[in-house]
This record gives structure tokens, C-alpha cells and sequence, in this order.
């Protein structure tokens, strides 16, 4: 999930995790600065699932870093199946928002209740779920905070590093998926950038898939106009004023990214960033549009964003016997989203700043599989724009992809979304889904993975 600029709550956590029931790895070649924790959990003290699952941190050896993880088996074949990991957006969003609330083991009911999911992304599929960058959900930092997604990427690739050396099972040619959303559109390619620019890896990249991600912001942006005022397949949201006013803002705000995208410099970005958030967000968002899905309203009883329901995972990780099952310090407060980590961010410019200039490498230098999908109800992350951008990416493949045809997507024979596809670039649009499409579409969505993932670029049957 992308965090609106006005709905940021600041708060920093500094505190030490729990070292008790922790067996601890360190490869000081491979990953320099970091040792990493796992936990086994006993599958029936929280509920979560039946499978083998850890949980842990990796630590940066100077005590400035501490990344929290939670990991799942396979409910299908472990020693064989992909291995997928989870990163949620924001930036500052714990990934076990994206656990609970849209493709984990489980769902947190109003009563607090752990209610199994039989459409979790581990059906056929290792899953961990990583809270990045620090600071975010269980991780956490006493100094040397990480405000750019290339830092973010850095400490990532650490932690992969480790992980896989810490658990060899799941290393064994199994391949290995980076799957985010929202400010994924970030972390993911920039992420594999990094992973791949290291020859002497010891592990493998086998594709990137992101929905509803925030990539390049000077595209995007044409988005926003038509899909707040009827042209994007759901009812008009402002009127043809405010069409009209959001459409001069498009035209002026172009220049304004262009110009960041020309300097990279943090003022022209972090300028061009605030502006596209007040112009491109505020007229929907006071309104108390859900700009995650325009077909909705905004909970008043949400903590921040505009769902009731994601409150209830928040409280249930907060519960002292929660946090010791997991082994956390009990000290630790968690938030689904940090708005400290998100300002962060905002103060370098790093929502807008050109990363996309190097996206093209990933399809022409490494070949690597890309799929970018979006529900079409969302607004802040729009599918609309999420199509212009991808047709303008500029790569060899760029005049094929542009004349693939785009088509229907189908889930048992029916039409769920449409879809274009050119070697290993693909673009989905998801019917009748907002921001976060495992939520609401659980079942098209883990289609929509497991075909990815056995190798089905196109994505059909």
C-alpha cells in the first residue's frame, strides 16, 4: 500500500529485540556487517498455519539495523516449489499487513480471531514476508535510518544472502520470485537491479511481479485525470470543474517531473513529489473517496487508511503473547504503516526520483521475467497509469510490446481482467479489484501466481 502524503502518523521505535529461542548465522563474506536470527514456531501457538514456518531478524552487527521476517512453507510440495518473497509498500508498510490482510496463511476477524485462508499465495509456494525497510512493523533502528529504496535494496540483498545460506533447503534450484505492490514499484526492480549486479550471488532471480506500483511517476501521471472523472471503467469521482482544474494540474505538474527526472537532484524531486501528492491526491482524498478503491468510501473508524478491517491484524500483532510466540521484544509498538519511515523518503524525493531509467536493463540486460498488474478500481496507483507507462518504457522490446494485442484474461473460462504480453514483459489490468488485489480478488489473484510462477508470461491456462 502507497501512503497518501496527508495520512502520515510519525513514530520511531528504538529498542532490542529478544535474543531468547534465536539460533544465529553470520557469513562475514557474503554479507559483511550482518548475522541473521531464525526461530522455529510451533504451528499451534498462533494458528497462522499448519506448515513449518520461522520467524527473525536480520541484525547489522553494529546493532543500528534489525529487519524482522516471517517465513512459510509450502502447504503444497516445500522442497520443490518456488520460493516468493513479499514486500509491501508505502513506503513504511509492514509486510504483515499484506500476510493479513491479503495473501498470508490467515486473516485476523473483529473478534481477533485467526481465520484461515485457502487461497494463500503459499498454496504452492515458500512465502517470507519481510518488514522493510527498518523502522517498518517489526523492524526497527537506533541510528542510520534508510531513507532511499536504492539503500533499502542494499540491505535487502544482505538479507536474502543470508537467508538462503541460513536455510540450504529452500536454495536447492528451487527459483525465487520477488513479489511487492504499491511503492513495490520501487523496491522490487530496484532490488533486483542490485541482486543481479552481483555475479558471486548464492542464489538465484527468477522474476519480479508488482501490483499497483508506483514505477515512473512522469507516466503515471496522466492516469489520474481520466480515472477520477469516468474514463477508467468506474463512475466520476469529481465533477467537470474539478476535471478541469486536474487536468491544468497534469499539464503543469509534467514539467515539474521532468525537471526532476532531468536533475535527480533531491530539491527538484522532493519539490515535484510534494506537489504531485496535493495535486494529484487531495482533491479525491477530501472528498473521503477511498483513493485505494473509488467504488468506496473511507471507513471512519480506519487508524489511517481507509479499512476497518486492517485494524484488526494492528491489534492482534500488538498482544504481548503474540509478540513472544514470534520472539519480539514486547516493548516494540507495532504499526501496519510508519509514517516516520515515509517522511523519511519524502524528504529525499524518492517516490519521484527517475529509477526507471534503469528498469530497461532488467528486461535487456538480465532477461528477467517483469509482470505489472493493477486493479482497476484503485486510484492512487491507477491501472490507467500503470498502462501508459509500460508502453512507454523505452527497451528493445518496447515497438513489439506496443503492438501486442491486448486481450481478455480468463479464470475458469471467465473474462477477470485484460491483459498484454511481449517475451517476459506483461501487463494485467484485474477486474473489480482496488489497490490491493489478493484482498479483493483472493482467488483470480492466486491464479494469476501460480501461473506466473510456473513460467506462464502470458498468463493464460
Amino acid at each position: 500500500m502507497k501512503l497518501p502524503s496527508f495520512a502520515l502518523v510519525a513514530l520511531l521505535v528504538s529498542t532490542v529485540a529478544t535474543e531468547s529461542n534465536y539460533t544465529t548465522f553470520s557469513n562475514s563474506t557474503s554479507a559483511p556487517g550482518f548475522s541473521i536470527r531464525s526461530k522455529a514456531q510451533d504451528p499451534s501457538a498462533l494458528g497462522v498455519d499448519t506448515v513449518k514456518q520461522y520467524t527473525g531478524y536480520l541484525d547489522a552487527d553494529d546493532g543500528s539495523k534489525h529487519f524482522f521476517y516471517w517465513f512459510f512453507e509450502s502447504r503444497g510440495d516445500p522442497q520443490n516449489d518456488p520460493v516468493v518473497l513479499w514486500l509491501s509498500g508505502g513506503p513504511g508498510c509492514s509486510s504483515l499487513g499484506g500476510l493479513f490482510y491479503e495473501n498470508g496463511p490467515s486473516s485476523i476477524d473483529e473478534n481477533l480471531k485467526v481465520v484461515r485462508n485457502p487461497h494463500s499465495w503459499n498454496n504452492n509456494a515458500n512465502v517470507i514476508y519481510l518488514d522493510q525497510p527498518v523502522g517498518t512493523g517489526f523492524s526497527y533502528s537506533d541510528k542510520g535510518p534508510v531513507d532511499t529504496s536504492k539503500k533499502a535494496a542494499e540491505d535487502l540483498y544482505s538479507f536474502l544472502t543470508l537467508f538462503f545460506q541460513n536455510f540450504p533447503e529452500y536454495n536447492k534450484g528451487q527459483k525465487f520470485h520477488i513479489a511487492s505492490e504499491s511503492y513495490g514499484g520501487h523496491y522490487a526492480p530496484i532490488s533486483a537491479l542490485e541482486i543481479l549486479s552481483h555475479a558471486d550471488k548464492p542464489f538465484r532471480l527468477d522474476s519480479i511481479l508488482v501490483g499497483n506500483g508506483i514505477w515512473d511517476p512522469l507516466h503515471q501521471a496522466a492516469g489520474f485525470q481520466p480515472m477520477a472523472c469516468g474514463k477508467g471503467g468506474v463512475p466520476p469521482v469529481l465533477n467537470s470543474t474539478e476535471c478541469q482544474q486536474m487536468d491544468t494540474n497534469y499539464h503543469e505538474m509534467i514539467d515539474e517531473i521532468q525537471t526532476c527526472y532531468d536533475s535527480k537532484s533531491v530539491s527538484d524531486c522532493t519539490d515535484a513529489q510534494g506537489d504531485f501528492n496535493y495535486l494529484f491526491l487531495n482533491p479525491v482524498g477530501q472528498k473521503f473517496i477511498n483513493i485505494y478503491d473509488l467504488t468506496k468510501k473511507c471507513d471512519p473508524e480506519a487508524k489511517g487508511l481507509c479499512y476497518k478491517a486492517m485494524n484488526y491484524p494492528e491489534t492482534w500483532l500488538q498482544q504481548d503473547h503474540v509478540k513472544q510466540a514470534l520472539g519480539v521484544d514486547t516493548k516494540i509498538q507495532f504499526q501496519t504503516c510508519n509514517g516516520f519511515v515515509n517522511q523519511l523518503f519524502q524528504r529525499k524525493g524518492d517516490e519521484i526520483y527517475p529509477y526507471v531509467d534503469d528498469y530497461h536493463k532488467l528486461l535487456d540486460d538480465y532477461k528477467l521475467p517483469v509482470l505489472v498488474y493493477a486493479g482497476d478500481h484503485d486510484y492512487i496507483c491507477n491501472w490507467l497509469g500503470n498502462y501508459y507507462w509500460t508502453n512507454a518504457l523505452q527497451w528493445s522490446g518496447k515497438e513489439s510490446f506496443n503492438k501486442a494485442p491486448y486481450t481478455y484474461w480468463r479464470v475458469g473460462g471467465k473474462p477477470v481482467g485484460e491483459i498484454k504480453n511481449y517475451d517476459k514483459f506483461t501487463f494485467l489490468r484485474v477486474y473489480d479489484a482496488g489497490h490491493m488485489v489478493p484482498h479483493d480478488q483472493p482467488e483470480v489473484s492466486l491464479q494469476l501466481l501460480n501461473r506466473w510462477i510456473s513460467g506462464k508470461y502470458d498468463l493464460h491456462e
